[in-house]
């Protein structure tokens, strides 16, 4: 069967970043067993014949109704799939999808019948947030990086923006290159409505989101820019656990240090 990705340059450069960062997530011990998920919205890469083709499978219920992604496509890791596997062989643990005029259901139109995570209606909520917007943000992953899950299980760092200060302070780059810092999302079931309202409600004023003893929500303009992200936050949170396992706790930036680094380098907060 022909591939989707053939003779589309720019589609094949996207699901090949996708299998990238698969790859460093699962090297990064981010992606045990099939945990983490991607979605990507490819639709500025569809053209007329992709919009033509044929679904492989019957419509599917979101079980949302997500009114500005109608005839939008994405690329979803699949259900069950892990992250080793989507590295090598992407459309093979992931699929690409069409969401339906109803905004309510979505069909698989490529490569394989690839059923999406089962988490997809809370990335396609984030999705259509960003379509609203109009904020650029095409990209939504979640992963378990090890070093700030485990920071998620001292309750005082769960505070407002305890932890941003924290892993600002630790190194410049991280408040340079993840300048809305940390934002913190109370332990619900994954899964959940509740967890995916909370982690709604959270991104509207951070890029990336810890969920309380499970892992990150990050948005990105790509995949590559929520990896980075996420990248730079568990560098720092590293940085903090390596200081206390050497028996002392941290000094870190002062507060004049990190306002210079926002007036220098033009940051928002």
């Amino acid at each position: 069967m022909k591939s989707i990705l053939e003779n589309r340059p720019a589609l094949k450069e996207e699901v090949e970043k996708i299998a990238e960062v698969a790859g460093y997530l699962w090297t990064n011990g981010w992606a045990e067993r099939n945990g983490g998920n991607i979605t990507v919205n490819i639709t500025d890469l569809v053209d007329d014949d992709i919009r033509q083709m044929p679904a492989i499978t019957e419509p599917i219920a979101i079980g949302e109704k997500l009114p500005h992604l109608r005839g939008c496509y994405f690329f979803c890791k699949g259900t069950g799939k892990r992250m080793r596997d989507l590295a090598r062989r992407p459309m093979d643990n992931g699929s690409i999808i069409r969401i339906l005029d109803d905004c309510e259901h979505y069909e698989i139109i490529a490569d394989n019948p690839v059923m999406p995570t089962s988490e997809l209606p809370s990335h396609l909520l984030v999705h259509d947030k960003q379509v609203e917007t109009g904020s650029g943000y095409k990209a939504t992953l979640h992963t378990h990086p090890i070093e700030l899950v485990a920071m998620s299980h001292h309750r005082p760092f769960l505070k407002k923006d305890v932890l941003t200060r924290l892993l600002w302070s630790m190194i410049p780059e991280t408040k340079a290159f993840c300048p809305l810092g940390l934002g913190i999302v109370p332990y619900e079931l994954p899964g959940s409505v509740k967890l995916a309202e909370g982690t709604l409600n959270a991104l509207a004023d951070y890029d990336v989101v810890l969920w309380e003893k499970h892992g990150v929500f990050a948005k990105g303009t790509d995949i590559m820019d929520a990896f980075d992200q996420v990248d730079v936050l568990s560098k720092s949170a590293k940085i903090y656990i390596d200081s206390r396992a050497m028996g002392y706790e941290p000094e870190g930036m002062s507060d004049e240090q990190m306002k210079e680094m926002t007036r220098a380098f033009h940051l928002p907060k």
